[in-house]
């Protein structure tokens, strides 16, 4: 496995130990796993102190390699993705109405929580992991396992609220108008699922740098933010937007530019609490909601939407010596749209 000793070390290849798989266990030969923004806070201590040494990783996709006994779903062979969770109750009424991710009792991160075992979960920067059945997702065949790994998280962190606000319902016969908010890795999933459920997308950004690659993806139009005159000509003009910027923005301005009893969804995480007048919300009965990722049915829900309708993550695919470089890229916002480790370089790799 990639792990990392502390917040500015290297990565490293180690050996890590998986706990003894049981009845009810699946073990999963990795193929790709995907670099997201959440692994890059955790290694960096900017979500509070990790439990060092760490391996990350929650976009995970691969195939079964072996099942435990009480296993029933799966089979030796399958083609299957794992996400931020490996582990919840699964008594709780959250946990039995499909929202694992909202578990009363907590759910078990795919990585630096604490496992049943009372182990520290190690992620998916791996050859191998182990997982309860429950939290094991089927990959279409009409996906690979490159473009298929960041479907895992920023896959179902965008189809989860553009799902629940509607995005694709019409209002007077007309498609809804979706603005997505930031074009990075949520952003062009988000771009891409919206256009596919029907509704009209416009992508708000910083400058029309990325105008051609969001077209291509699926919105109609790219507005730059710093525009002379945007806030004021775009005022009222969304029912829904996706807010996946993870930095301070003037929320005040940007609920503007919902129309009456509009729906702006947050999924990106600003390190620092943002400022808000309750007036933004009160007038013209606006909503302000959050989203996290999304339970099991809903993922495997979202991975056959996007099998369905031809849509994947835009990737480029690095070997394990490479991710310290790209972790600085991706901060940087030089990547378009998402990376992904072959896991198949660890073969070559000598373990520190």
């Amino acid at each position: 496995a990639l792990q990392k000793t502390g917040p500015d070390q290297p990565f490293e290849v180690a050996t890590i130990e998986r706990r003894d798989p049981r009845p009810d266990d699946v073990v999963i030969d990795i193929k790709a796993a995907g670099i997201c923004h959440s692994d890059i806070h955790t290694l960096r201590n900017e979500w509070g102190e990790a439990a060092f040494p760490l391996t990350v990783g929650h976009e995970i996709a691969g195939v079964v390699e072996a099942v435990g006994d009480a296993v029933a779903d799966w089979k030796i062979g399958d083609r299957v993705g794992v996400g931020c969770m490996v582990d919840s109750c699964g008594q709780c009424q959250e946990c039995r109405a499909g929202y694992e991710q909202c578990c009363l009792e907590g759910h078990v991160g795919t990585y630096n929580a604490t496992d049943v075992d009372g182990t520290i979960t190690q992620g998916g920067y791996a050859e191998k992991i182990v997982v309860n059945q429950r939290f094991v997702l089927r990959i279409p065949e009409a996906l690979g396992f490159d473009a298929a790994a960041p479907l895992l998280c920023a896959g179902i962190t965008s189809y989860s609220p553009l799902a629940r606000w509607g995005a694709g319902e019409t209002i007077d016969g007309r498609p809804k108008q979706v603005a997505v908010l930031g074009l990075g890795g949520l952003g062009h999933m988000g771009v891409q699922i919206a256009a596919a459920m029907g509704a009209e997308v416009t992508v708000l950004t910083r400058t029309l740098r990325k105008e051609a690659e969001a077209l291509e993806l699926g919105a109609k139009r790219v507005l730059a933010t710093t525009a002379d005159g945007f806030f004021h000509h775009s005022r009222g003009q969304f029912d829904l937007i996706l807010n996946t910027i993870s930095a301070d923005i003037d929320l005040d301005r940007y609920l503007q530019l919902l129309a009456p009893r509009g729906v702006m969804a947050v999924v990106g995480l600003p390190p620092a609490p943002q400022s808000l007048g309750f007036g933004s919300l009160i007038g013209n009965n606006k909503v302000l909601a959050g989203s996290n990722i999304g339970g099991i049915k809903e993922t495997q829900e979202m991975l056959d939407f996007c099998a369905e309708h031809g849509l994947a993550s835009v990737i480029e695919t690095i070997g394990i010596d490479g991710a310290d470089a790209a972790y600085d890229r991706v901060v940087a916002g030089d990547v378009k749209f998402r990376v992904v480790i072959d896991t198949a370089t660890f073969a070559s790799a000598e373990v520190a």
